[in-house]
C-alpha cells in the first residue's frame, strides 16, 4: 500500500521577544546630573464628559524600583490598586490636584490639565529638584522635562498616572455615583460611551458635566423638550 502523504506543516512564526523597558532610564540620567528629588507628574480624565480632571505628582526615593509600574490605562483595576498602596507607602511625597468642570469649560481642557498638574506639584510636602511630566509643560519655576508617553517610559510618571487614575476612579465609584445616580458614572468613569450619552438625553445634563464637551448634545436635548 502506498504510504499516506504527510500534510505539509505550517511553519511556526517566531515568537516576538518581549522588549524590556528600563523605566528608570530617565531618572538615572537625572540622578547622574545631581538631581535627587524627582517628581513624576501626570493627569487623568482629560477626555471625559463628566467630572474633574485629576492630576498627581509623586516623588519616589532615589534608586527605588517598584515592579509593575506602567501607564495606568494598561493595568487592571486590581493591579492599579495594589501599586497605589505600594506607591503611597514608599513615596517621599505625593500630591493630588483637581480642576472642576466649570473651570474646564472656562479655560479649556488643556489649560485645566496643566492647572491640575500645577496644583498637584504645589501639594507635595517635599520640594522636587526636577519634574518629569507626561507630554506637558507646567507653569512652575522648576527644571522640567516633558516626556511623550512618559507614563510608559518613566517609573515616576507611571506612579503619578496610577495615583491620579485610582483617585479619580474612586471619586467616580463613590461620591459622584452617590450624588449623580442614574448616569452610570461608576461604570464608564465619565467617558462618552453610548450608555452615558443615552442617560444624558434621558436625565439631562448635570452640573458636573463638562458643558463645553456637550455642545451638540445640548442642542439634541433642547430639541427633545
Amino acid at each position: 500500500m502506498p504510504k499516506a502523504k504527510k500534510e505539509a506543516e505550517t511553519p511556526k512564526k517566531p515568537k516576538k521577544e518581549k522588549i524590556e523597558i528600563d523605566r528608570l532610564l530617565l531618572e538615572k540620567e537625572l540622578w547622574s546630573e545631581g538631581f535627587q528629588q524627582i517628581a513624576g507628574v501626570d493627569e487623568v480624565g482629560r477626555g471625559c464628559m463628566f467630572g474633574d480632571v485629576v492630576a498627581a505628582a509623586v516623588i519616589l526615593p532615589a534608586g527605588l524600583k517598584i515592579e509593575g509600574i506602567d501607564d495606568s490605562k494598561k493595568l487592571s483595576e486590581k493591579k492599579r490598586d495594589e501599586l497605589y498602596d505600594i506607591i503611597l507607602q514608599e513615596a517621599v511625597a505625593v500630591g493630588v490636584g483637581r480642576v472642576d468642570p466649570r473651570t474646564i469649560d472656562r479655560i479649556n481642557i488643556k489649560q485645566a490639565s496643566r492647572l491640575a498638574m500645577k496644583t498637584a506639584i504645589e501639594a507635595l510636602e517635599a520640594k522636587p529638584d526636577v519634574l518629569l511630566v507626561d507630554a506637558e509643560k507646567v507653569d512652575v519655576e522648576l527644571p522640567q522635562r516633558a516626556v511623550i508617553k512618559g507614563d510608559s517610559l518613566s517609573q515616576s510618571i507611571g506612579a503619578a498616572s496610577i495615583v491620579a487614575k485610582v483617585t479619580r476612579d474612586r471619586l467616580c465609584a463613590g461620591e459622584w455615583e452617590r450624588d449623580y445616580p442614574g448616569y452610570g458614572i461608576a461604570v464608564h468613569k465619565g467617558y462618552g460611551t453610548a450608555v452615558h450619552r443615552e442617560k444624558i438625553l434621558e436625565l439631562g445634563i448635570s452640573d458636573l458635566h463638562r458643558h463645553s464637551f456637550l455642545v451638540k448634545m445640548k442642542a439634541e436635548f433642547e430639541n427633545l423638550k
